[in-house]
């Protein structure tokens, strides 16, 4: 049975089919696969952004010394790949007393594909949200100089903020940037009726392909402040947001929503 939610005084919007902005879970054991047979809904995964990496000629133009810094932030995955790939190609070696300060508990944990994992040097948020990230590195920001790892064109404002205001001593080190996707050949954005969207570059993407897009009843869910700020500075009305205290995860938000909104 499809569920539905009212979108307006007197009509329901039926919740059929759920687009997942992000590349399809590898293990069918994800939650996400769960979900769909719970709830009767399809969901399509389609990543709105690419990424492309910085070769080493080009960052060195930033005149970043990676190994001068003493900890090293990152918000996601793709930034852990990236800082790895960089340390490669450059031949520097990571000092082992190297803090690294994560936005999550599951990025901090894909550390283990490139060090080992301390718990005295691995730190992280207990929310998934900035402010607990920022609580963690205020404990540590007397001593420890921050190399922040973002993409050239994605970096988050608000921790930029936070750590200029907090007074910490940190660099932006750009090692990839964020391309939009061409999708519009092929999905039909107006055949969803839930779009969840993942970091303010997918937002991007989305009029990128789409200039014209419309709600029109369509919901759309959002991870991260910023990306729920892109959201709503593009004139959209945001139905869903994580991480949130009880729904730290897009998955667990839109189970909280699916439930909550049954027919």
């Amino acid at each position: 049975m499809s569920k539905s939610v009212s979108t307006k005084k007197g009509s329901t919007h039926p919740i059929k089919k759920i687009l997942i902005s992000q590349p399809r879970p590898e293990s069918e054991k994800s939650p996400y696969f769960e979900l769909e047979r719970k709830h009767g809904v399809e969901l399509e995964f389609l990543p709105l952004i690419q990424l492309e990496p910085i070769a080493a000629k080009e960052f060195r133009k930033q005149k970043i010394d990676v190994t001068s810094y003493t900890a090293v932030i990152f918000t996601s995955r793709n930034a852990i790949d990236h800082f790895f790939r960089m340390a490669e190609e450059m031949k520097i070696n990571i000092n082992q007393d190297t803090k690294y300060f994560c936005i999550t508990e599951a990025v901090a944990l894909y550390l283990q594909k490139f060090i080992l994992y301390r718990k005295r040097k691995v730190f992280y948020g207990a929310d998934g949200g900035n402010k607990s990230m920022f609580d963690v590195i205020n404990k540590h920001k007397e001593s420890e100089r921050f190399l922040y790892v973002c993409s050239e064109n994605q970096q988050d404002n608000e921790i930029v903020g936070w750590l200029k205001n907090n007074k910490c001593e940190f660099t932006l080190a750009f090692m990839y940037r964020t391309v939009s996707s061409n999708i519009k050949d092929v999905v039909s954005i107006k055949d969803f009726d839930i779009i969840c969207l993942f970091t303010p570059s997918g937002v991007k993407s989305l009029f990128d392909n789409y200039p014209n897009f419309k709600q029109n009843g369509t919901l759309v869910g959002a991870f991260g402040s910023n990306t729920a700020k892109a959201i709503e500075d593009y004139g959209l009305t945001l139905h869903i947001k994580a991480p949130v205290p009880q729904t730290t995860s897009m998955f667990a938000a839109l189970e909280k929503f699916l439930t909550e909104n049954k027919s």
